[in-house]
């Protein structure tokens, strides 16, 4: 059972129970996962835990009757949840609880009622009601509760299961028998039971001899035992799936009579067999109904031989009563076991692997009875032939072919060209989805294999090739589990292999991703200063203003410039703008299939306008079968990685020019240029920051992971391996990276928000200082103009006195340097904010690889002693 469906069962149950507080569900999920075992309810151990609830309930006799109902209904999870019952009954105080809980809510819904409902009082009447019409009333509200519970007709149910196949197949109709097959049912075989009252015989049965009694009751019975009424033994009509009653005639001598009751219960299981067979023969019941059927009419031929030699002997006079019950005896366990098999599969609505697994568990049931299971063997072999034929077109071409829905298998329509536009397709895990009760019991442990063997042979078959196992044989049942492990495991194989070269050698996957790593994961490092360098303007205009075909131009002239041109698949790289920052991005996938989800996507963007720099991302053309690995929901994961590290290579560019820039402060005097050194060290901090975080990632996580993953997709045996490798690699990409913690990830944001801030602050300065020295030179030259000549040490010494007095001018302006010592402190508080969460992280969460930063950061334990009272105080606050 996978980790959301334990949630999901323990909250309904906590819901049911009206459980409040404590730790909630996940308390008890961590419970129920640690001390889960492999253990699988035996029918020893089933059959104990009924004995004890019985033993424990007030009323075992209704207990007992009602799980024989659900059991011939073919619930299966119906020992496990006697098992779990009879756990329940030796824990006293779990029965004291729930005996509370059930005390509190009966009380509850008792309030409910008598608030919400209103009381009403029977008018009186002048009339006493006789005892005549008193009993009449109680037959006919015997009747209409009678008939409330008579289940829907065989009629209807044809028409339902009809309409639902023509809809899933409405190019295959199903075959459907003529009208005058259920028209005229004297064709049936079975009693024909009308309203018109039979005439009373003119003597009664009662007063002839013996001799002529037991005759008149012998050749009743040969018509009873094939489906006729006779004179003194008439079948009672049938209501619902009950078993056929007789009424023998009160008269008859009892010796006769008794004879006569142990030889009836044959021609009730005849009735069921017939009825059973008529019906479920029917195409709209499945393939495997119809198998059975069919195998039960061939069985039944013997008995209706047996019956037919029967009536030759009483013909000559040679059959007796006795002779009659001792020539039955044989057979009548046969139509026992044929009887209860029908009305198991009737009552339970069994179709497909659902009557496979009923017939599987009464062979193993009658171990230690021969007879009785080699009949049940010979059922099944014969119903299991039109499954195994579905069974083995899937397991051994990829196709499946299943008009009446019976198989494990399901197919559902969806498109592959969709795993490329849309972030929660689904086509891998829902094009093919294994259906439970559909499984037949001796097949359990091996559906998962089923599915991925036709899943795999499929994805090759939709590329246009045809292929085939070439070790197919044909599927038998047999009580040896063992041969079809072998031969699913043969074709799982070999199916495995033929997706996997496929993928790996003529679709060359590990080719495309690393071609994806060049570009998502800035693997050519060339290439992106060929790119920022090209695109650098353009991406600094609004994302409106933006022209993609530009920027398309200027991609393509990048990959021709670099070592990128080598990369035979560059020309799937495209350019993206996103509509939304990489933070919006990942707060809208994680918000996927969670109760968020349609608030956050429908939320107005109230945010301003994006830079190109913040929307820009690559995109990649990837096509089928390669979308099954490189889908969109891993392309996006991709993308937010690019976009994560885009930002910080442009942050360090901005930075890296202000050192440039700042190199003029050079020439100014001591006394005028300290005043520089704040802003300077501050930069150096900034750089220092976004160069090791980007290092840490690309060089302490990528490289590492990526290298992890490629070994991995070395020894993968199959492409659900190759799936888990990959998702692996971008999930530990993604949360090493910071990108799966909204909390950290705003924290960062935030810090290279204060770092391009205070560039855009640096250059605006040093704009300003340039702009002065061009007007200090054009007027020292208009003045050298006018006095004439003038020697260039004079002037040199004159515009570096005017530049100091500005710049002395500009270290008197408290604005600017109140600006610097605030990016000062709000970078710094930031930083340290990061640095404690991040150690909150890597200690609570085990996320070791995030401490590197904190090692990276902090090398010279500048920010140590901090982050320890930042510790200190956090535990007081705890502890409090």
């Amino acid at each position: 059972m996978s980790e959301f469906r334990i949630h999901h069962d323990v909250n309904e149950l906590l819901s049911l129970l009206h459980v409040r507080g404590g730790e909630g569900a996940e308390g008890y999920i961590d419970l129920l996962q640690k001390h889960r075992t492999p253990y699988v309810t035996t029918t020893v151990s089933s059959h104990s835990a009924k004995v004890k609830i019985a033993e424990f309930s007030k009323t075992p006799e209704d207990f007992l009757r009602k799980y024989d109902e659900v059991k011939s209904k073919n619930v299966r999870s119906l020992d496990p949840l006697v098992y779990v019952l009879s756990k329940l009954s030796e824990d006293k105080e779990t029965l004291q609880c729930l005996q509370q809980n059930a005390k509190e809510r009966s009380e509850s819904s008792a309030n409910t009622t008598s608030t919400t409902t209103t009381s009403y009082t029977l008018p009186t009447t002048t009339t006493k009601m006789s005892m005549q019409e008193l009993d009449e009333l109680r037959k006919k509200l015997g009747n209409v509760a009678a008939s409330s519970n008579v289940p829907q007709s065989a009629e209807v149910t044809r028409k339902m299961l009809r309409d639902r196949h023509n809809k899933k197949n409405p190019t295959q109709p199903n075959p459907v028998y003529p009208n005058w097959v259920y028209d005229r049912p004297a064709l049936i075989g079975d009693f024909i039971t009308t309203s018109t009252s039979v005439a009373d015989p003119i003597v009664a049965i009662g007063t002839m001899p013996l001799t002529a009694q037991e005759q008149a009751l012998v050749e009743d019975l040969l018509f009873v035992l094939v489906g006729v009424d006779g004179r003194d033994v008439t079948a009672q009509p049938v209501l619902g799936r009950q078993n056929r009653s007789f009424i023998v005639d009160p008269t008859l001598d009892m010796s006769i009579k008794e004879l006569v009751n142990r030889i009836l219960p044959v021609a009730s299981y005849y009735s069921t067999i017939t009825r059973f067979t008529e019906e479920k023969s029917s195409f709209e019941y499945g393939l495997v109904n119809h198998a059975l059927t069919a195998a039960m009419r061939t069985l039944m031929k013997e008995y209706l031989i047996l019956v037919n030699q029967l009536e030759h002997l009483h013909r000559q006079g040679m059959l007796s009563l006795q002779k009659l019950w001792f020539y039955i005896q044989p057979t009548m366990r046969t139509m026992e076991i044929l009887a209860s098999i029908a009305s198991s599969v009737d009552k339970g609505d069994c179709m497909g692997g659902s009557v496979l697994s009923l017939l599987h568990d009464r062979t193993f049931n009658y171990t230690g009875d021969s007879q009785a299971q080699e009949l049940c063997l010979y059922l099944t072999k014969a119903a299991s032939v039109p499954y195994f034929e579905i069974l083995e077109k899937w397991i051994y071409r990829g196709i499946i072919k299943d008009p009446y829905s019976e198989f494990m298998v399901e197919e559902h329509e969806l498109q592959k060209e969709n795993i490329q536009e849309d972030y929660n397709d689904k086509y891998w895990d829902q094009r093919y989805t294994v259906v439970q009760h559909r499984i037949p019991s001796y097949l359990q442990k091996m559906a998962d294999k089923i599915l991925s063997t036709g899943k795999y042979l499929n994805v090759v078959r939709e590329c246009g090739r045809d292929v085939t196992c070439p070790d197919a044989k044909e599927v038998l049942y047999t009580l040896k589990e063992r041969a079809y492990v072998e031969q699913i495991e043969k074709a799982y194989n070999y199916a495995s292999k033929v997706l996997l070269d496929f993928l790996m050698e003529e679709m060359e996957l590990v080719s495309r991703l690393r071609s994806i790593k060049h570009y998502f994961l800035m693997d050519k490092g060339d290439f992106f200063v060929h790119f920022m360098d090209l695109t650098e303007e353009e991406l600094k205009k609004p994302v409106d203003d933006i022209v993609p075909p530009r920027l398309e131009a200027l991609l393509e002239l990048a990959l021709r410039m670099s070592t990128a041109n080598t990369d035979p698949f560059k020309d799937d790289l495209k350019i993206d703008l996103m509509p939304h920052d990489v933070i919006t991005q990942l707060l809208r996938v994680l918000a996927i299939e969670t109760k968020q989800e349609k608030s956050i996507i429908n939320a107005d963007t109230t945010e301003a306008a994006l830079s190109g720099l913040e929307a820009f991302s690559f995109d990649y053309i990837v096509k089928w079968p390669l979308s099954l690995i490189i889908s969109r929901k891993a392309l996006t994961r991709y993308q937010m990685l690019f976009r994560h590290i885009f930002y910080c290579k442009h942050v360090e560019r901005l930075l890296c020019n202000v050192w440039i820039t700042n190199k003029d402060a050079k020439q100014y005097s001591l006394h005028s240029a300290k005043w520089f050194a704040g802003a300077f060290a501050l930069r150096q901090r900034m750089l220092n920051f976004v160069q090791n975080i980007q290092y840490y990632m690309m060089f302490e996580v990528m490289e590492p992971t990526w290298h992890i993953m490629e070994n991995n997709l070395k020894s993968a045996s199959n492409i659900d391996d190759v799936l888990c490798h990959h998702t692996s690699f971008l999930d530990n990409c993604l949360k090493d990276c910071m990108l799966t913690n909204p909390e950290l990830l705003k924290i960062f944001q935030r810090l290279m928000s204060i770092c391009f801030s205070f560039t855009n602050c640096m250059q605006r300065f040093t704009q300003s200082m340039r702009l002065d020295r061009l007007s200090l030179e054009h007027v020292m030259k208009e003045g050298r103009s006018q006095a004439g000549c003038s020697e260039d040490t004079e002037k040199k010494k004159i515009t570096t006195k005017l530049q100091v007095d500005h710049v002395d001018a500009l270290k008197s302006d408290p604005g600017f340097e109140a600006a610097i010592s605030k990016f000062d402190s709000n970078f710094s508080a930031l930083l340290l904010d990061l640095l404690d969460k991040l150690s909150i992280y890597s200690t609570n969460d085990c996320e070791h690889s995030m401490i590197n930063i904190i090692y990276r950061l902090d090398f010279n334990g500048f920010y140590t002693e901090r982050l320890e009272r930042m510790a200190i105080e956090r535990s007081q606050k705890a502890a409090a």
